[in-house]
């Protein structure tokens, strides 16, 4: 008996198979390695192949079970391959083809059409334009004196809005419809989803509102502010300008009496006055409330709680503008926001000489829009939408821009 025969391996019968479809049994030891099986492989399926020794390494055998690509070097057992396993011969994709010169030259020369010019570049060919330089600051300051223009047009345009409402004779009325249908506006602004969240967590419902109002719907800062004031016994306060449903009521009442009264002057006189307080009452709603993360954050930087609430006014709640504001010339101040435009002003009269504008003024909602983007400018896209209050913001936005050109 030979020696290699009494210490052979186990033998083990494999299902080969190719991608055209042949399929046929080999045998053989477990030591043999993979190379020696694929050459045993492509004799059976291409005889006369192995004349070219590239053949061998153009194809690959792989396991069928575990889809691995076995390696030339290493033998049946190393590859834990078992009796009666499918394995699958495959022809190698052929490389690609290295390209010509001539295209590699082509490629290139496109790309470099293609490329954007560099500075030398440009300075060439914009070496006979007149030069002409912006000053990033001047610009930055442009825009910060459009939008105290605007303010201050707007703070104007409100006393004209209210000395024109308060001649009709209807202005009382009037107003508690536009009063009612702020508060119909300000509940709807209460996010729902929000809402929810915050009563499932079991927080009452009517704290939740104030502090989702309070942190313009943002959850997180609402818990915030819930859990912070969890033990103040102001904390179910009526939000500036959120009155008890009474009051309106007895204001109603008390304008009947003074209608009833046979003095018609004591009539006016109490007429107006009610008016006064609508007007208040819609301000106060308006009221101007700070970002409460903005606030400690620049507080934290050093400032003072005051000069933190003055400089989110400012700047519309943006804590990086209030930052730039606190740490510059503190310009425009608090006190300019409350100043109007001119009245004598081309700007002015010619925004009051047009028709669009004063029709709009004896509206009671475009008072509203006023107030509301004097101290919520971040509102102004809803207003400009709005169909009754939209054409005048469009109107006003077309003077300031043509008289600020010329």
């Amino acid at each position: 008996v030979q020696e290699e025969k009494i210490f052979a391996g186990k033998v083990l019968r494999l299902h080969v198979c190719t991608m055209e479809g042949a399929e046929w049994l080999e045998e053989v030891p477990e030591d043999t390695t993979v190379e020696k099986l694929k050459e045993r492989c492509l004799k059976h399926c291409l005889p006369g192949s192995l004349e070219d020794p590239k053949t061998v390494t153009h194809h690959k055998l792989i396991h069928a079970t575990s889809e691995k690509v076995l390696t030339d070097t290493k033998t049946v057992l190393e590859e834990n391959i078992q009796d009666r396993d499918v394995l699958l011969l495959v022809k190698k994709r052929a490389p690609a083809l290295l390209p010509k010169m001539a295209d590699v030259v082509a490629e290139e020369k496109r790309k470099q059409e293609q490329k954007a010019p560099d500075k030398d570049a440009i300075l060439k060919a914009t070496a006979n334009l007149p030069a002409r330089s912006v000053d990033r600051s001047v610009s930055h300051h442009s825009m910060r004196d459009f939008q105290t223009e605007l303010r201050k047009i707007l703070v104007s345009l409100i006393e004209v809005a209210q000395k024109l409402l308060a001649l009709n004779p209807d202005a009382v009325e009037l107003f508690k419809k536009a009063n009612a249908m702020l508060d119909e506006d300000e509940e709807d602004r209460v996010d729902e989803i929000a809402l929810r969240q915050l009563t499932e967590m079991g927080f009452p419902e009517s704290r939740a509102v104030k502090a989702l109002r309070l942190s313009h719907m943002s959850v997180t800062q609402a818990m915030e502010w819930l859990i912070e004031h969890a033990d103040d016994p102001a904390v179910d306060a009526p939000l500036p300008g959120q009155a008890p449903a009474e009051a309106p009521a007895e204001g109603a009442a008390s304008s009947a009496e003074a209608a009833a009264a046979p003095s018609s002057e004591e009539g006016g006189e109490e007429a107006k006055d009610e008016l006064t307080e609508i007007f208040k009452k819609i301000r106060r709603k308006r009221e101007f409330r700070p970002d409460p993360r903005a606030v400690i954050a620049l507080m934290e930087m050093g400032f003072d709680e005051k000069e933190v609430v003055d400089a989110l006014r400012v700047n519309n709640n943006q804590q990086n503008a209030a930052c730039e504001w606190l740490l510059g010339d503190r310009k425009p101040s608090p006190e300019d926001l409350d100043k109007g435009i001119d009245t004598n002003s081309p700007l002015f009269q010619a925004i009051l000489e047009n028709p669009v504008v004063q029709l709009g003024l004896t509206n009671p909602k475009t008072l509203l829009a006023f107030e509301d983007m004097l101290e919520n400018p971040l509102n102004s896209t809803q207003w400009m939408n709005d169909p009754e209050t939209g054409p005048v913001m469009l109107q006003i936005s077309r003077i300031f821009q043509t008289l600020n050109r010329t």
